[in-house]
């Protein structure tokens, strides 16, 4: 015997195959009313004269729970088919960005916001669509992913923290990134369906390199940071609105060096650790750069107590940034749970039980306006169809079809200038910030070594000094006057003396 859910399936779909052959029979005129074409047809009168309405079949009817309309999701997926078409496919947060602001040119009151996984299921609904990640990987990298090299690593720490008596708050790690301003990096973006692989992003041509160091302490606090740019001097405008304690480096290609390097040791990392240290040692872990690699480095270290240990590249450092001691205990602390403390979390509930107050009602009178947002549009189309039924007294027409269409194009049309609008807004204001840029002073600070945004903010403030006048250009001799060029005696060719020519020389034979 079958299961009770596919017979049922299966009684359906033979129901909605009668409701066809009923709702053709009685548009055709075979049958005079609907009761008898639902008598002979097997089907219930309410569903046929439903159908007859212009509603539509359960099973090919869209959900009730989708935020956005049908007409909403083709303009939003013509949008997303139009930026990859101009190498700028959206990312998942841009999507969904544009799902709320068309759900909030429908100036309904309090506006709607789609859910964090709205994306993913709308791009699971359309088949046009489809999402690409890529993530680069080095293989050197891959291979010192070693469960017994990394231990080996933890015991080196974990000895020199005991041989040296080092307290946890001494304990720094540093690292340096570098990136490409203005490159595009690796991400996930929602693109047409039929590529396969890394899809290409438009980038702008002109990509300048730059390169931060970074120091971070056991007990909580981040040391300043060191900011390395590609050039030979500094401009006035990097040293603006920043912390005094800021430091900026120069290199010929905004990388880092072993002058860089040691400079950020005495200049940057030792005043500023000088004041929280508990213990006589410091543990720096630092990875293998060949700026830190340097005998001269290793001096300053010796020399100040400091214990550096060179840590495997290959292990991930967002763990460490992720699972940080303070943020576990603080986590737990805010959900209430170590220390036991419900009330943590109940007080900052405030939920309120009323009575929601009826709508207004809606006169008979009804005066056409001109819609500005969706929710006008909607009201006014539904106004109109009433209209129409209350005259006509009749099943849907061609007219009301129409009217159907003439909404669907100025829905598109609205959401479509609320897509241009907000480009437009983004447009204005990278413009604005171009502007800004312009302003700011291209002044040159000439220094060989790096600066902090104090020494800068000091050098700007003294008074330049003093241009010395070249000394007047002093009077010309005046040139004796030029002599007449005298020509040159003729030559002899015959003897060799001057004065005469040869055809006049008087000891030529005859």
């Amino acid at each position: 015997m079958p299961p009770t859910r596919s017979r049922s399936s299966r009684n359906l779909i033979e129901q909605e195959g009668r409701i066809l052959l009923a709702i053709q029979a009685i548009k055709k005129h075979e049958i005079p009313s609907i009761r008898e074409a639902a008598r002979r047809f097997n089907v219930p009168r309410t569903t046929l004269q439903d159908r007859l309405h212009g509603h539509q079949n359960r099973g090919e009817a869209r959900a009730n729970n989708h935020k956005l309309t049908q007409t909403e999701e083709e303009t939003l997926k013509k949008w997303i088919l139009s930026m990859d078409s101009r190498g700028a496919a959206p990312r998942p947060a841009i999507v969904r960005e544009m799902a709320d602001l068309l759900l909030a040119t429908r100036g309904s009151t309090p506006v709607q916001t789609v859910g964090e996984n709205w994306v993913f299921n709308y791009v699971k609904r359309h088949p046009e669509l489809a999402t690409r990640f890529s993530r680069r990987y080095n293989y050197e990298r891959a291979k010192c992913e070693d469960p017994i090299i990394i231990h080996k690593w933890f015991d080196c720490v974990q000895r020199t923290i005991l041989q040296y008596g080092i307290d946890p708050d001494d304990i720094y790690n540093f690292d340096e990134t570098g990136f490409a301003m203005g490159l595009i990096a690796t991400t996930k973006l929602v693109t047409r369906a039929e590529y396969y692989g890394q899809h290409s992003l438009l980038q702008p041509g002109n990509h300048e390199w730059v390169t931060a160091i970074e120091c971070i302490s056991a007990s909580g606090w981040a040391l300043p940071p060191c900011v390395i740019f590609k050039g030979k001097v500094f401009i006035e405008s990097w040293f603006d609105n920043l912390p005094s304690d800021w430091r900026f480096e120069v290199s010929p290609n905004g990388w880092t060096s072993d002058e860089i390097g040691l400079r950020w040791l005495e200049k940057l990392f030792i005043p500023s650790t000088n004041t929280h240290m508990k213990g006589k040692y410091r543990l720096l872990i630092l990875d293998g750069h060949g700026s830190h690699l340097t005998p001269r480095f290793d001096q300053i270290c010796e020399k100040h107590d400091i214990i550096p240990i060179y840590f495997l590249e290959a292990y991930p450092h967002a763990r460490i940034e992720a699972f940080k001691p303070e943020t576990i205990k603080n986590s737990f602390t805010a959900a209430g749970l170590v220390p036991y403390d419900p009330d943590r979390v109940i007080s900052k509930l405030d939920i309120r039980l009323r009575t929601p107050t009826p709508p207004r009602s809606r006169g008979s009178d009804w005066e056409p306006k001109t819609p500005s947002n969706y929710m006008q549009l909607q009201k006014q189309a539904s106004s109109i169809k009433a209209l129409l039924h209350t005259r006509s007294k009749s099943p849907p027409s061609p007219l009301n079809s129409a009217i159907n269409q003439v909404l669907k194009a100025c829905q598109i049309t609205m959401q479509s200038a609320a897509f241009l609008e907000k480009e437009v807004s983004d447009l204005c204001a990278a413009n604005e910030k171009k502007k800004q840029k312009c302003t700011w002073s291209n002044k040159q600070i000439p220094q060989e070594e790096g600066l902090s945004v104090l020494e800068a903010h000091e050098l700007v403030m003294q008074p330049e000094p003093a241009i010395e006048e070249p000394p007047p250009p002093q009077p010309r001799r005046p040139s004796p006057p030029l002599q007449p060029r005298m020509r040159a005696l003729p030559k002899c060719g015959a003897c060799g003396n001057e004065g005469h020519k040869r055809n006049a020389c008087p000891v030529r034979p005859n």
